[in-house]
């Protein structure tokens, strides 16, 4: 965490959360200015699915709790509706990757554009040039590489540097993550001691604006007529059709559950072609990589990847990691190998790379290697 300069502004990201309350009592009792901010980024009545769970960081409960530090605390608090960014950015985004047969990681765009981007441009609007999140992630700056450098938190199983890989330079440079050196356990046992009601808060893993973690539900309400548009076409086992699919947009590489076809041997979707409509299956030994492409490549520890070094890369959230090494990199595109084939990489979703707990680039899966 960068050392803070005696009453330097900072605007605090608050979702309500205990993550991002104990974040902003942290800033004030290091002697920032703090003023706190909540975004709302969409509607429920646009997403559905709530399933009376009104309990994200858009909704009332949320604003009030982060209202309630600030006023303890006495910093000011305020909202801001990006919701119409949001949706542009974002929730179109969602639709239009599963349209294509990919799956995506909306909080990687959401980390870039609306968290730290369009957040940013709020702070510098409030006289502030740093945000301070919640996420458990550390930066620091290299004078020999005159670089901002992304790495993992000390709590490697809450570690959020995967979905943060997207940051800027720029972003990186006024950014603070006091919970970068914590735990979990050790946030919890802070909010407890300082009486913040969050510190008992069940954790949100469903992604924020398909609430009820039903994402077919979510494009069918979204894209009307979409399972009629979509259903029909094919399930290809070794060639032939083994069955219909009910919406190629509906399946993830992987997936074996809710396929509706019988065969003696488990199948496992392998590939989804939206141009032929086809969703293809195979078995599980086919379903191994040994590497891939990305797009959309953000460079983080380096201006350009060292030749000959070795990495790890992590190809989704949960993802352990796995030595690999990089053929070629810029802005444009990444190609990597792996020591051994990893299984269901998947297009859409983004591959990290680590050199041991900095981050040092990251892009979206685009193709793989067999």
């Amino acid at each position: 965490m960068k050392d803070p300069a005696k009453n330097s502004r900072v605007v605090v990201a608050m979702s309500g959360g205990v993550d991002s309350s104990v974040a902003a009592v942290l800033m004030v009792e290091q002697g920032y200015d703090v003023i706190g901010v909540t975004i709302k980024t969409y509607d429920y009545e646009d997403v559905g699915g709530n399933d009376n769970r009104d309990s994200s960081c858009c909704s009332i409960d949320g604003i009030n709790m982060a209202r309630s530090i600030a006023n303890r605390y006495g910093f000011s608090h305020y909202v801001f509706d990006f919701s119409d960014r949001f949706k542009r950015e974002v929730i179109d985004e969602f639709a239009n990757e599963y349209l294509a047969g990919r799956t995506p990681n909306p909080c990687v765009i959401c980390n870039r554009k609306i968290k730290w981007e369009y957040l940013l441009e709020k702070a510098e609007s409030l006289g502030a040039d740093s945000i301070c999140t919640g996420h458990y992630a550390k930066v620091r700056y290299n004078e020999t590489l005159r670089r901002f450098i992304l790495s993992k938190g000390k709590d490697d199983s809450k570690d959020q540097s995967y979905a943060l890989y997207g940051l800027t330079q720029e972003s990186l440079r006024r950014t603070v993550f006091p919970l970068g050196e914590m735990t979990k356990a050790e946030v919890r046992k802070l909010a407890a001691n300082r009486g913040i009601a969050s510190a008992s808060k069940p954790e949100s893993y469903e992604i924020c604006f398909v609430a009820d973690n039903n994402y077919g539900r979510f494009l069918r309400d979204y894209v009307p007529g979409l399972g009629e548009k979509l259903q029909g076409g094919s399930i290809v086992f070794d060639g032939k059709s083994v069955g219909e699919h009910q919406g190629y947009a509906f399946y993830t590489i992987g997936q074996r559950r809710g396929l509706g076809i019988s065969h003696g041997t488990p199948l496992y979707v392998k590939s989804i072609d939206p141009v032929k409509n086809i969703v293809e299956v195979d078995v599980d030994e086919k379903l191994y990589s040994r590497g891939l492409t990305a797009e959309r490549v953000n460079m983080v520890k380096y201006e350009a990847i060292p030749a000959g070094r070795r990495f790890r890369a992590k190809i989704r959230y949960k993802d352990g990691g796995a030595d690999c090494a990089v053929t070629s990199a810029d802005e444009q595109q990444l190609q990597l190998t792996f020591d051994k084939p990893r299984r269901a990489v998947t297009p859409g979703q983004s591959v990290v790379i680590y050199e041991g707990d900095d981050v040092v680039a990251g892009g979206i899966i685009s193709n793989t290697v067999d």
